[in-house]
């Protein structure tokens, strides 16, 4: 089998901190990220005339995926957005379980600037765990890459979002963190956002079960109801 070698030329930043709560797919949030660009590629002159473009397109490799370390090829997979528990071909999925362990997301580009001794480009809406490795970055052309007419198959709907409500311990909490902890406004809405989309797996329906989650700096505890997630704690 023929191997392909190819160069990480950047770090994302972001506040997704595990797997568990990632929107499914880019643009969903729009979440604050940063590439941190590595050597020789941190140059701003790589740069020049990016900014006549709103979105991106970013190449990345799934880096935290243990499962399929040095596993055999699985023709099929089982997709959340089906339930969990229905097989389709792994390539009429976007499945990280894949030969390749290469992703694609469109990001909207929010500026590109030096920090320090490094270039660091921000942008919104990215689905990519904190520390993926990026491989490529490549603008968005609105002529050719939009399909209006496509057919998206089984994902041709955006999810069904649901009302983010805080306990009143919650809220407290929330408060004390704001002054104790720098938690920020962009922070609670970028939270509020991503728990809108219900992260749980398709196949759990428990409205009695507390899941955790950790975003950014903070670990959030929520309850997940047919309409709602209430947050119940935040530390």
């Amino acid at each position: 089998m023929t191997k392909l070698t190819i160069p990480v030329i950047g770090i994302i930043k972001s506040p997704y901190k595990e797997k568990f709560g990632i929107p499914r797919q880019p643009n969903l949030v729009e979440v604050e990220s940063y590439i941190e660009m590595q050597a020789p590629y941190n140059d701003l002159l790589a740069f020049e005339g990016i900014e006549e473009f709103s979105h991106l397109w970013l190449l990345w490799q799934f880096h935290d995926n243990k499962n399929q370390e040095n596993s055999k090829f699985r023709p099929q997979v089982r997709p959340p957005r089906l339930g969990g528990n229905q097989k389709i071909g792994v390539f009429a999925t976007r499945s990280m379980y894949r030969p390749s362990p290469i992703g694609l997301s469109v990001v909207k580009l929010k500026e590109v600037k030096k920090v320090g001794k490094t270039v660091r480009v921000y942008v919104t809406g990215s689905d990519l765990l904190d520390g993926t490795p990026i491989v490529d970055i490549k603008p968005y052309i609105h002529y050719s890459d939009a399909v209006m007419e496509a057919q998206s198959g089984y994902a041709q709907e955006e999810p069904v979002r649901k009302y983010v409500v805080w306990s009143e311990q919650a809220e407290l909490e929330r408060e004390q963190l704001v002054q104790t902890k720098g938690l920020s406004e962009q922070v609670i809405r970028e939270l509020a956002e991503v728990l809108s989309l219900d992260p749980r797996p398709a196949y759990q329906e428990d409205p009695e079960r507390i899941y955790g989650m950790h975003f950014a700096d903070f670990n959030i505890k929520f309850i997940v109801n047919e309409t709602s997630v209430l947050i119940v704690e935040i530390e």
